[in-house]
């Protein structure tokens, strides 16, 4: 949780001091999540991931600095620069993509889950998403086919009360999306997304089903964001009270404060792993801005030719 949060620290610094020039979705207030989730995933399980999905990929062990290469659009970054911040993918961690189309993390995850159902290889795919995005086809289609198939996938909806501009209970109807469950024929979970033991506890029943062969389960995981849509948007419409109200809970805090209370580890080994953590952060921004940018002739590599020229015949632009 303090990786993801700092990592936000430092994206913004880097951007308001120009180090990037980038579009950023910030996770803060959402860190409680992926931490609960992936905790209990291997490296060979799968997530699919929207735009603001950072958190999403640091939790399921993605290494900083290719994320950070990527933000700047270097040739180290997990997509050789070419990506960008809302398309980071590294399969070797089981992050298997990052999209900016609203909702379609979901639909992908469904194809992920089928192949592992074929297969018989136990994985389990993490399909996370906005709240905004529970209003559009694609979650539909996807829950129904899931659950028509049994697939191991896992709905992930971090409902952080906002998409975009927009307050939940106004493009919503029901008060909830995993009342939704239902219709579907699978479980559906509404837990407090700030809450480490209830999401944990939450993300293990499904974990658990889908990995055993009982399908899928829709968590409504209720959170809240602590910043605008995007870098840049002072989040102007969001209440003053209610913004106050969400950083006094800020989670990174509450759970550094049960663990201290609980007696669980000492204030100084909590100390030494922040102190790593920053140190992480401040090496990957090192890597990423002394990396070189990508060769030109990668403008023609990774691109699906459906041309009878081939590619290497198209001129490129010096």
């Amino acid at each position: 949780m303090f990786l993801i949060k700092h990592n936000d620290d430092m994206v913004h610094a880097a951007a308001k001091a120009g180090r990037l020039n980038l579009i950023y979705y910030s996770p803060r207030g959402q860190e409680v999540i992926p931490s609960a989730i992936s905790v209990q995933l291997t490296d060979e399980d799968y997530v699919c991931t929207i735009y603001r999905g950072v958190h999403d990929q640091l939790a399921k062990g993605l290494p900083a600095k290719l994320i950070w290469a990527e933000y700047a659009g270097r040739s180290t970054g997990s997509c050789k620069g070419k990506g960008g911040p809302m398309h980071i993918t590294h399969p070797e961690t089981g992050v298997m993509v990052t999209t900016g189309v609203v909702g379609s993390s979901m639909p992908i995850a469904v194809g992920l889950g089928l192949a592992s159902q074929v297969k018989g290889d136990k994985r389990v795919t993490v399909a996370n998403f906005g709240d905004g995005a529970s209003n559009i086809g694609a979650f539909h289609e996807s829950m129904n086919l899931a659950s028509c198939w049994k697939l191991p996938v896992i709905f992930m909806c971090q409902n952080n009360q906002y998409a975009e501009h927009s307050r939940f209970e106004k493009f919503t109807a029901g008060g909830s999306v995993s009342r939704r469950a239902e219709a579907y024929g699978m479980p559906g979970i509404t837990v407090d997304g700030n809450d480490p033991a209830a999401m944990w506890h939450a993300a293990k029943e499904a974990i658990d089903r889908a990995r055993a062969g009982g399908g899928p389960t829709l968590i409504e995981a209720n959170t809240f964001r602590f910043e605008g849509h995007l870098l840049g948007d002072p989040g102007d419409y969001i209440p003053a009270e209610d913004m106050a109200a969400a950083r006094e809970r800020d989670p990174v805090v509450r759970v550094r404060g049960i663990l201290l209370d609980e007696g669980h580890v000492t204030a100084e080994a909590l100390d030494a792993l922040e102190a790593a953590v920053r140190k992480e952060i401040k090496e990957a921004e090192e890597f990423a801005l002394s990396s070189p940018w990508p060769e030109v002739g990668e403008l023609a590599t990774d691109v699906l030719d459906t041309t009878s020229e081939p590619l290497s015949s198209i001129p490129v632009p010096a």
